[in-house]
Order: C-alpha cells, then structure tokens, then sequence
C-alpha cells in the first residue's frame, strides 16, 4: 500500500536550474510593469530587479552547489556554511517567507562579520548595517517593502516549479 507522502515524492517534479532561471528572467518584466502600472515606475523598476535578484542570486538553492550559488562568483565560499547548516529543500531553505528571510539573515550576518573583522583595522563599526537599514525605511519604505515582496515572490515561483510550496517534515 501506497502512503500519502511516498505518493507525494513519487509526484514532486523539480524544475532544473534553467528552468528555476527561464521562468524568473521571464516574469521578472510582467512583475514590473504590472507593479509599475499600479504604484508607479519607480516601484515598477524596484519590482522587477528585486524579482530577478531573488530568483538568480538568493535562491532557495543556495542550500546547494547551483547555479546561484556559482553566480556569487569569487564570494561564493561566503555560502559554504549556510549549504553545511541547511538540509537541501528543508524547511528553513524551501518554506514561504521563512526561507527568504533566513537567506536575508544570513546575509546580513556575512555582512555584519566582515564589518566586525574590518573595524579591527580601521573600518566602519557593523552598527552602520542597522543604521543604514532604519535610515532606508525610515525614508524608502515602500520601496524597501516591494523589494522584500517582489524578492518573497521569487521564491514562492521556485518553490512551486518544484512541486510543493511546504518542504516535508525530517524524517525521523
């Protein structure tokens, strides 16, 4: 007898990188205009590039040895312990909105580390990430609001190439 979850893995058709790459590159457009048309060009232009960064560069693959992985290009070894922590297509790399947001957390802890060991010989103390980003939504709110959707959406598009927007749970 068939279980319910074998059925699901025997059903689940992921998409190849190419495909996760074609479908992002062609409603990264549409997004935009669509957006574009409704809250205006500015917003529009946000929407689109935000879409094609998320869907090329903070891909739920990044769990993995990809092509956004590889689109990083020499910063790729930055991505090396987030692959190491996180299991490919787990529920911290594949869920809706937790996905995106560990990626955007991540980076910000690369971020806030290299800040840490540049400040040990002259640079920018890693407060100015948090300064920067409450300056930015203080003055660019619904343009920091589209990129963070528009970065979500991305990600929901790859989720459901792969056939099933909510990873499984572990097995045990």
């Amino acid at each position: 007898m068939t279980t319910p979850s074998c059925l699901l893995q025997q059903q689940a058709q992921v998409a190849s990188g190419r495909a996760h790459d074609q479908a992002t590159l062609a409603l990264a457009l549409p997004l935009g205009l669509l957006v574009g048309l409704w809250q205006g060009p500015v917003l529009g232009l946000t929407a689109a590039v935000a879409f094609a960064l998320g869907g090329l560069w903070l891909s739920p693959d990044l769990d993995t040895r990809s092509r956004p992985t590889r689109r990083w290009g020499p910063l790729a070894p930055l991505w090396w312990p987030y692959r190491h922590l996180v299991r490919h297509r787990g529920w911290l790399s594949h869920t809706p909105v937790l996905g995106t947001t560990s990626r955007l957390i991540y980076l910000t802890g690369v971020a806030l580390a290299i800040l840490a060991i540049g400040q040990s010989i002259g640079g920018p103390h890693p407060g100015i990430v948090f300064t920067g980003l409450e300056q930015l939504w203080g003055q660019e709110r619904p343009l920091l609001i589209t990129a963070l959707l528009a970065i979500e959406a991305s990600a929901w598009l790859h989720l459901l190439q792969d056939g099933d927007p909510m990873p499984l749970p572990p097995s045990r």
